[in-house]
């Protein structure tokens, strides 16, 4: 019963925190400190509880899980006296915990704690409160609050994040994203394209190409009305295709509570370390040495619905979504992992390409029955589809471990690592479609058809294709994937060949550009952003472009870097909305320096401004083409040049 009701409350609470969604607690709170001597301090916490809520005291153990913690924003911060309460509290018997006693407080009360600093003392912090409260039968632990604690003495060395009399609508020179509109429908029509492919390839599959012909039929032979079964057939497959556009619903509410959740969600390390895990999972059970299956009485309960009716036609393609998950689950979570960082659009746009791929070959059957006769017949064919995709799933899985890996810093995974591990899987697949290699399912002495081994030596060509990346070469850079592995300077060799790495810290390029008089490209990316990767090794490459960022002073901002800032740098910043936002790491800093000056979440993200941090051109996007990356950058530095000439002019 306890960790049943602790499981849902503290999912919950993570999805808040996830989409930055702040608790509505009743209870409020206020923190101060007071010196002791030196570095030590105690931290005064006041909590305003008006409504009478229950507040649990600070040291309740609740069956491993505590009533109150404190999150420190630095390691160098020591607790040296635990948080406790001034003043006693109220017993009650809780109905939650079967009528154990506990200790709460009905009114205002008052918790301290002291701790010291091994550092210099700032001049405040960030300290994240999580407590616990309830009345009668409600029960809401881990309830977080941030507060910013002052400290008598401590140095202040923050600094505003907006760049002062920056004017994003007017430009120097009127050049950028004229065409950001037909590319991002181009885009979208690729991702869809994209997910239609995928929902072609998950009909190949043992969970849903034998039920073509089986549904098909059941429609077409709906007793003598034919017309009736045939429009029945459209809507199922209409039917199919609703239920996986619903499936991106959820996201267009996420973006509306905070436009920056999709990069939150892509360069989660808990979330990429879960998908790892799912992805193996999902893969080992393709070789056949486990089925996955949702539970029975979902399908059940699911197919007793179904009917001749629109309500029972709609309650058949729930059923074959439900049944078939085993197959078109890494598929789709493919689909939704992929695109989730680009916005709640794009992930529409794709489940509605796996939707219609799904759903339309059970109208077009239904309108023109005799093709039904065409279908190769159900055999061991689908195994071996079953087997790639295992393969494909390995493949995949390394991806998120390498997302989660590249913006934890955990350096586990470099570049050539991935390579490698890459090379060993799409090897495996090779010997197992030339029948070197067998799984559970598969059936001895099988002969192996032309198709399948022609199928093999294109896997062949693709593995001995990805040999260089494991080199510290030229040919190193495989332009064909860029964007999957990690980005050529995160390498095992100690000088890669092709890093050219750039500035970190968008101040010492300020400084640098004025020292130079050149102006300022700031590249907005990220360690897990597929698009900046394609970028640098696809576009930043090409000679023409190289010449024109070589007259520049480049900055790369990573917004997902999850390293936590020193103390000094941590705050709690005040936006031109309102809003309040905890930095504490550098991916929050410069995700908040996009947003607060140039009204933008996405990445990459190319912003061109002079030493004086005036704005060249209108910022722009992906742009896959060199030719029209280097027409922007060559245009900024045509308007820097116009404005060098304006200043050298004498003045009348």
């Amino acid at each position: 019963m306890k960790l049943k009701i602790f499981s849902i409350v503290f999912l919950s609470l993570f999805f808040l925190k996830l989409v930055g969604q702040e608790s509505s607690s009743p209870i409020k709170w206020k923190a101060k400190s007071v010196k002791i001597e030196n570095n030590k301090y105690n931290i005064q916490l006041s909590a305003s509880n008006p409504d009478g809520w229950e507040l649990y005291a600070p040291d309740i153990n609740f069956d491993g899980i505590h009533s109150a913690d404190i999150i420190l924003p630095d390691s160098s911060i020591k607790i040296i006296a635990p948080l406790k309460s001034n003043t006693s509290g109220t017993t009650i018997k809780s109905k939650i915990f079967e009528g154990s006693s506990f200790e709460v407080f009905k009114k205002d009360a008052e918790w301290t704690m002291d701790i010291e600093f091994s550092r210099s003392v700032p001049a405040t912090i960030q300290l994240q409160l999580n407590y616990t409260y309830g009345k009668n039968d409600e029960f809401f632990p881990g309830e977080s609050t941030s507060l910013e604690v002052q400290f008598e003495g401590g140095t202040e060395t923050k600094s505003s994040l907006k760049i002062q009399d920056l004017d994003i609508n007017h430009p120097i020179t009127d050049c950028g994203n004229g065409e950001v509109n037909e590319k991002e429908s181009a885009g979208l029509l690729k991702i869809f394209l994209l997910g239609f492919l995928g929902g072609l390839f998950a009909l190949l599959t043992p969970c849903v190409f034998p039920m073509v012909p089986l549904t098909v039929s059941f429609f077409t032979k709906h007793g003598n009305n034919k017309k009736k079964g045939k429009r029945l057939a459209f809507m199922y497959g209409f039917f199919i295709f609703l239920i996986y556009i619903s499936f991106s619903v959820p996201f267009h509410l996420a973006g509306n509570i905070n436009p920056s959740v999709y990069n939150d969600i892509s360069t989660n390390v808990y979330l990429n370390t879960t998908f790892f895990v799912i992805f193996i999972v999902f893969a080992f059970s393709f070789f056949g040495y486990y089925e996955i299956t949702l539970p029975g009485g979902l399908a059940n309960s699911t197919n007793a619905k179904q009917g001749s009716d629109a309500l029972g036609v709609f309650f058949m393609a729930l059923t074959l979504t439900i049944v078939s998950f085993s197959c078109t689950g890494p598929i789709l979570g493919t689909l939704l992992v992929g695109t989730a960082t680009a916005g709640a659009w794009p992930l529409t746009a794709g489940l509605a390409g796996f939707g219609v791929a799904l759903g339309l070959p059970f109208a077009l059957f239904a309108l023109f029955p005799q093709w039904l006769n065409s279908l190769p017949k159900s055999g061991g064919w689908l195994n071996t589809v079953k087997v790639v995709l295992g393969f494909i799933e390995l493949a995949l899985a390394l991806k998120f471990i390498s997302n989660a890996d590249l913006v934890a810093h955990w350096a586990v995974i470099k570049r050539e690592i991935f390579f490698g591990i890459w090379i060993l899987i799409f090897l495996g697949l090779f010997f197992y479609l030339m029948g070197w290699i067998k799984f559970p399912h598969d059936t001895k002495g099988e002969k192996i058809s032309i198709g399948r081994k022609a199928f093999a030596f294109a896997v062949l060509a693709f593995t001995l294709y990805l040999v260089p990346g494991v080199t510290n070469t030229k040919n190193a850079n495989i332009s064909l994937i860029s964007g999957f592995p990690p980005p050529v300077c995160y390498s095992i060799y100690q000088d890669p060949v092709n890093c050219e790495e750039p500035l970190n810290d968008y101040n010492e390029a300020l400084k640098l550009a004025k020292e130079k008089n050149k102006p300022i490209l700031i590249d907005f990316t990220g360690w897990a952003c597929v698009n900046c990767r394609k970028m640098e090794e696809n576009v930043w490459t090409k000679k023409e472009v190289k010449e024109l960022m070589d007259q520049y002073i480049l900055v790369s901002l990573y917004v997902d870097d999850k390293a936590v800032l020193p103390l000094e740098q941590q705050q709690l910043y005040k936006t031109t909305s309102g809003a309040t936002v905890n930095i504490k790491t550098i991916g929050n800093k410069w995700s908040l320096f996009q947003t607060e000056n140039f009204n933008a979440t996405s990445q990459p993200w190319y912003v061109a401004l002079t030493p004086e941090e005036k704005l060249i051109t209108k910022p722009i996007g992906y742009t896959p083409d060199p030719k029209a990356f280097a027409t922007w950058l060559s245009c900024g530095l045509n308007g820097m040049k116009q404005l060098k000439q304006q200043q050298q002019e004498p003045q009348p």
